[in-house]
Formats: C-alpha cells, sequence, structure tokens
C-alpha cells in the first residue's frame, strides 16, 4: 500500500503540488531520487508493521535479551572493537567500488552517488546503533567484533567468525549496489504508464502489469537488502559458504551476467518476442499475455513473502508460507517458464534450423544453471534442521514437487514398459 500510494503521488505530482500552493512543480516525479523516495513508502510500513504487528524483535532467533540493558560502560570495549571491524569492513567494499570501473558508468553510477551521499551519515550513526545494540545482545562477540579483534591483533578472534562476516558482507555489497542500479528504471516505467491506452491492447496490458510486478520486486527486494538487522530479526544467519553456489549466483547478474545479449549463455539470436508471433491472433495474444502476467505475480510474490528478510546467497530464516508452501524456488521456476513463453526460442526469424536448436539448448542451459542455484541454496539450508525438515514435508506434500515426482515416475515406467516390450536378441 505505501509503495502504490507513492506511485500514485508520482503520477499525480505536478497537481498534487498545486493543490497545496505549490504551483511549477514537475507534472510527474519520475526521477531516480522519486524511486528512492519510494523506497522509503515501501519500507517504513514493512518496518511498523514487523515490530507492532509481529513483534520481530521479540523473537529468540534475534540473538536479543531486552531485559539485559547493560550499561555503556559494560560494552564500550566490546563496541569499539566491533566498530573497526565494521568500518574496516566499509573501508573494502569502498575500495572495491572504486576499483571496478563498471560501478561508475550507466546504471551503476546512480547507485555509487547514492552510497556516497550516505557514507558518513552511516559511519556518524553506527557509533551509537552498535553501543546501544550491544547492551541487549546475548552475545555480542559477534563476526564484526572478531573481525576487529583480528585487526586489533587481539587473540581472542576465530577465523570462521571473521568469514562468515566478510562472506554476510560481500553479499549485502555485491547485491545492494545491483538493486539501486535498477530502482529508477522501473519506477520510471510504471509512473509514466499511460493506461487509458495500454487496456485495449493485449500486448500493452501485459507489459504494463509485468513492469508493475517487477517493480514491486525490485521496491521489495532492495529494502530487503537495506535492513539486515537482528532488532527486525532480518539479519543474516548464514552466508552461502560454497563457491560453487556463488558461482551459480553470479553469473545471473552484471557484471558476471551470461545471459545478456552477447553474453556467452545468449539465446536471443534472430528471435522476436511472444507478442511478434501472435500477431495476428488476438484472443491468443490475450491469453498469452495473461499466462506471463501471471508468472511475473508468482515472481513478485516469491519476493514479497521475504518482507524484510529477502536476500541472495543467505539463510535470514526459514519461509513455509506463500509460494514456498507450493514450490521449495517458486521465483526460479516461475522465471524460467516465463523467459521460455516469451521469447520462445525455438522460433527464429531467419528460418534457420540450427538457430532455433542452439537458442533452445542454451535457455535449456539457463534453465539448468537456476536449478543447479537452487541445489547449491538447499545445500547450504539444509545445515538448519527446520529447513530439513520443510524441505522433507515438501517432497511429500508440495504441488510441484509432487507433480515433478509423478512426471520421473511416468518417465521411468514408460522406459520400463519399452524395454520390456522389445523383442530379445
Amino acid at each position: 500500500m505505501g509503495l502504490i500510494l507513492a506511485v500514485m503521488i508520482a503520477r499525480n505530482f505536478g497537481n498534487i503540488g498545486a493543490a497545496v500552493g505549490f504551483d511549477g512543480l514537475p507534472a510527474v516525479a519520475d526521477g531516480p531520487y522519486s524511486a528512492l523516495v519510494a523506497l522509503l513508502f515501501c519500507g517504513l510500513p514493512m518496518v511498523l508493521w514487523s515490530v507492532f504487528v509481529d513483534k520481530v524483535h521479540q523473537r529468540g532467533s534475534t540473538g536479543i535479551d531486552w531485559n539485559l540493558n547493560r550499561s555503556v560502560a559494560d560494552v564500550i570495549d566490546i563496541s569499539f572493537v566491533k566498530i573497526v571491524g565494521i568500518w574496516s569492513t566499509w573501508s573494502i567494499i569502498a575500495l572495491i567500488y572504486a576499483m571496478c570501473r563498471f560501478y561508475w558508468d550507466g546504471k551503476f553510477l546512480f547507485a555509487m552517488e547514492t552510497l556516497q551521499a550516505v557514507a558518513v551519515p552511516l559511519l556518524i550513526l553506527s557509533v551509537p546503533y552498535v553501543v546501544w545494540l550491544d547492551r541487549y545482545l546475548i552475545n555480542p562477540h559477534d563476526g564484526a567484533w572478531h573481525f576487529g579483534a583480528w585487526i586489533s591483533r587481539r587473540g581472542d578472534w576465530d577465523k570462521d567468525e571473521i568469514w562468515h562476516h566478510l562472506r554476510a558482507w560481500a553479499v549485502k555489497g555485491f547485491f545492494l549496489a545491483f538493486m539501486l542500479s535498477i530502482v529508477p528504471g522501473g519506477f520510471r516505467e510504471v509512473v509514466n504508464i499511460n493506461f487509458a491506452e495500454v487496456v485495449t491492447n493485449p500486448v500493452s496490458f501485459a507489459s504494463a502489469l509485468i513492469t508493475t510486478m517487477f517493480l514491486i520486486d525490485v521496491q521489495f527486494a532492495t529494502v530487503g537488502y537495506m535492513l539486515t538487522m537482528k532488532p527486525l530479526d532480518a539479519h543474516i544467519r548464514t552466508a552461502n559458504p560454497y563457491l560453487s553456489g556463488w558461482v551459480a549466483a553470479l553469473i545471473c547478474y552484471p557484471p558476471f551476467i551470461l545471459m545478456n545479449n552477447g553474453g556467452l549463455l545468449d539465446y536471443h539470436v534472430a528471435t522476436k518476442d511472444w507478442a511478434y508471433w501472435f500477431s495476428d491472433w488476438p484472443l491468443l495474444l490475450w491469453i498469452w499475455g495473461a499466462m506471463l502476467v501471471m508468472l511475473t505475480c508468482a515472481y513478485a510474490w516469491a519476493t514479497v513473502a521475504f518482507g524484510l528478510r529477502f536476500s541472495n546467497l543467505t539463510h535470514r530464516g526459514i519461509l513455509t508460507h506463500g509460494p514456498y508452501a507450493i514450490s521449495k524456488h517458486p521465483a526460479y521456476l516461475a522465471k524460467n517458464i516465463y523467459w521460455w513463453l516469451a521469447t520462445l526460442p525455438f522460433l527464429v526469424t531467419t528460418g534457420s534450423l540450427a538457430d532455433m536448436i542452439r537458442n533452445s539448448a542454451i535457455l535449456g542451459l539457463v534453465s539448468g544453471i537456476y536449478y543447479w542455484r537452487a541445489k547449491t541454496e538447499e545445500k547450504h539450508l539444509m545445515s538448519d534442521p527446520a529447513y530439513a525438515e520443510y524441505a522433507a514435508w515438501m517432497g511429500r506434500r508440495a504441488l510441484v514437487p509432487r507433480c515433478f515426482a509423478a512426471m520421473r515416475k511416468a518417465a521411468g515406467m514408460s522406459l520400463r514398459m519399452r524395454a520390456q516390450s522389445e523383442p530379445a536378441e
């Protein structure tokens, strides 16, 4: 509701300004900073609901005991070491940003400008925040403390805690910059949609709804990356420790992405989208568009279900509700089906059989990568008994796993029947 309100204000910005006595404002507020304001409209209600309705700050999984209330003097030494660890981590991330040229061009440039603007305020605010939180943490010697202890040449640091800390911040540093870079584009598209024109055209109508679903996904995901905080029970329990998991995830995102135009796994050569191939069948356009919209709804729903805990490559709590009661990986499933239906890689404008086969095979590889990515995530999460119990239940009861199991069983029976029907030599 907060995000919808932000979009409506942005779409009617000039009229609203005139109504309250501020004439001459832009007709629409579709700039990148307006997109950041929309993040606030989206995230603030999520935080308020989490605290006052779900009362997430009272959960034992936060690692916080609000009855402790240590004095500042009791925690100041711990907090100082922790601040050294946090500031050193941020310095490493800033150095990586500075050294990588792709962060200072194109869409990433806005992300860098935003992070530059908040750097000093975050440095200042981190001091009272760390001291305040350490007064209530059951175990304030977390990964940041261990990293600070190592830097400070103390002898009581733990290597595993340091690696956990660095992996968690590597996830946040990489994906937060990426999410901030794509926030403005989707917001601008939705703010400028002319609904009076798109409702009569199935392609435009579907595209408008799909763009809206992607805006919801990006906004919620960005809020999730921004608010990895223990008081909100949205902290990173563990980051994926397996190299295969990182490889599977990173090749799906820039600058390492392999699926973009001209990339190693580019499946778009000589293709046209669904609207081109079905342009002569209006009814089919409406049906196909509706399927694509439902798939993007499922994709956005999978992100919304995470709430404040959305993140790649991390364990921030086990989800068992919403689309995760149907499939263990609803976003990956919806995304890949969408690509097959939207691109139709087996149809090409050149009429080349080689292009048809090549595009289909490459998109098959892309789907295989997402299957591999899902398995690496499961390997990581299986260390949590709650996820192991969830996965076992899903295998027995959930719709999608049971459908796949039935398909495998049918395929196996077909092969056995074929083998039995073949005459012996």
